[in-house]
């Protein structure tokens, strides 16, 4: 099994029942626990339009996109070992990397928040991350600064 997941390797996802989007099925598909999908499915379906209610919009859809663009990384850091030290190099992230990253933020923060349903965790999630503010955007900004603050040793990353 080869190291990079290659597009042959990827899977195709089929959009989701109720708004036919791929980004949906996927934040779904991460929300799983224990195997039990329709139970993540209808914890989804909740959390979207609690946000759009929150927000006041009509399109949970719309919501759910700014949400996720407002916590997409662009750079991540990786560490490597030159000459007996270890550096943190900051490398751009492509396109299907930056959802994977954004939908794990997202699934992580929301399971941190504790006192309430799984679908009010991740509606208030959703909508700290559609204001830029939240614990999924806070990691994609750490993660920037970290980027930032180790751009010095990003020579090494083409070595």
């Amino acid at each position: 099994m080869p190291r990079k997941v290659t597009r042959k390797l990827q899977r195709e996802l089929k959009p989701d029942r109720k708004y036919q989007s791929v980004l949906v099925q996927r934040l779904i598909n991460k929300s799983i626990l224990d195997g039990k999908k329709s139970t993540a499915e209808k914890a989804v379906y909740d959390a979207l339009e609690m946000a759009a209610k929150k927000l006041e919009s009509e399109d949970p859809l719309k919501v759910f996109e700014t949400a996720l663009n407002n916590i997409l990384p662009n750079f991540e850091v990786k560490s490597r070992r030159v000459g007996g030290a270890n550096y943190q190099i900051p490398f751009p992230v492509s396109g299907h990397r930056q959802l994977h990253f954004a939908f794990s933020w997202l699934v992580q923060a929301s399971r941190a928040r504790h006192g309430m349903p799984y679908s009010k965790r991740l509606a208030l999630e959703i909508v700290d991350a559609h204001n830029e503010a939240g614990a999924a955007f806070k990691k994609k900004e750490d993660t920037h600064k970290m980027a930032e603050a180790n751009r010095a040793f990003a020579h090494f990353a083409r070595g």
